[in-house]
């Protein structure tokens, strides 16, 4: 008796199991429906049902909600993951790739056309009197190497900023994908590091210079004659640093100070810092350093083609001593104790 009922419920389970083998591959081609390129899967709708939305809450206030940036709760250590949508950074994108951009090339381009027609028009700013052969040492080699190594130093972060800004429309297409992006990776290992040289630069330049900047009277003569940019032989007085260049040196070292500080929270996003707070001081960081290479520009165009022996200040530290008497007669005075003529011969435009 037990034999046989053991025989029948083996039976029975042998049965079911063959059952099941063959209802299951059944029931997986019936699933899938061929009937086009791409198969489709239909859903299973007699399933247990996902909830879509809050109890209690309607559908549109939980998307309100998401949209407004609220946090949600996650069980990773990253509790920012709980914010689905940041709704600011679709502003930040339109801000960076519209405004941002287009108004940084008009920058710019502008001041690239305003220095090439201003050549055209000027020329270079020659030495207008006799010069002596005699030289004066305008700065020492420790002032020479800080300024060189300031400048350097912002030319390479200029050059991999705006890579960043404007590379992906104007290099790509021209280079390629490879060498763009070799060229994006090692820009942006360079602009991290040397940000670091150039904030310490700033703050050299401040230290050795600010004493010597700080506006005057003559200042304001400098300016109503346009420095005697516009005007051959006309030169107003100066001190060590004219108008001009203090403007240049109160923009490097104001406009320095706000890329180091933006440009840290960058390096270190997160230490500082909310994401939304990264975001406004990206922008930052961006448009201060297009106002920063314009100024730039500008300087680097004087200090070189722009005027006759303004590079040898910064390049040996000697200068024509009838180049310095034209150009900072009160410095010269100060310096050799010799009385300058100051007049419609003698003065100082910007380097």
């Amino acid at each position: 008796m037990k034999s046989a009922l053991a025989a029948l419920l083996l039976g029975i389970g042998f049965a079911g199991g063959l059952g099941v083998v063959v209802a299951l591959p059944a029931a997986a081609q019936s699933s899938v429906r061929v009937g086009g390129p791409v198969a489709e899967q239909q859903v299973d709708r007699d399933g247990p049902q996902v909830p879509t939305q809050i109890p209690g809450q309607s559908l549109g206030d939980t998307w309100h909600g998401i949209r407004l940036g609220e946090q949600g709760t996650v069980s990773i250590p990253n509790k920012q993951a709980g914010v689905l949508i940041q709704s600011e950074g679709e502003a930040w994108r339109a801000v960076r790739n519209g405004p941002l951009s287009q108004y940084g090339s008009w920058v710019l381009g502008g001041i690239l056309a305003l220095l090439a027609l201003f050549f055209l028009v000027r020329g270079r700013i020659r030495i207008d009197g006799e010069k002596t052969g005699r030289t004066i040492q305008r700065f020492n080699a420790f002032e020479r190497g800080v300024h060189w190594m300031t400048a350097g130093s912002f030319v390479v972060l200029a050059i991999s900023g705006l890579n960043v800004l404007y590379g992906r429309f104007t290099l790509l297409p021209l280079i390629g994908p490879e060498p763009f992006a070799a060229l994006t990776h090692y820009g942006k290992l360079a602009h991290n590091f040397l940000g670091f040289a150039f904030i310490l630069g700033v703050a050299l330049i401040f230290v050795m210079w600010v004493g010597h900047n700080i506006p005057s009277r003559h200042d304001l003569t400098w300016f109503l004659k346009a420095g005697g940019l516009f005007s051959k032989g006309v030169h107003p007085p100066a001190h060590k640093f004219n108008g001009g260049q203090k403007v240049i040196f109160w923009s490097t070292v104001v406009g320095g100070a706000a890329l180091g500080f933006t440009g840290v929270q960058l390096v270190f996003p997160f230490s500082f810092a909310t994401l939304e707070e990264l975001q406004l001081y990206q922008l930052a960081h961006a448009a201060i350093a297009v106002i920063m290479i314009a100024i730039i520009l500008a300087h680097i165009y004087i200090g070189s083609i722009g005027m006759e022996g303004a590079f040898d200040a910064m390049g040996d530290g000697q200068v024509e001593l009838q180049w310095a008497r034209e150009h900072h007669s009160l410095w010269v005075e100060e310096v050799t104790g010799e009385k300058v003529r100051h007049g419609h011969h003698h003065g100082t435009p910007a380097e």
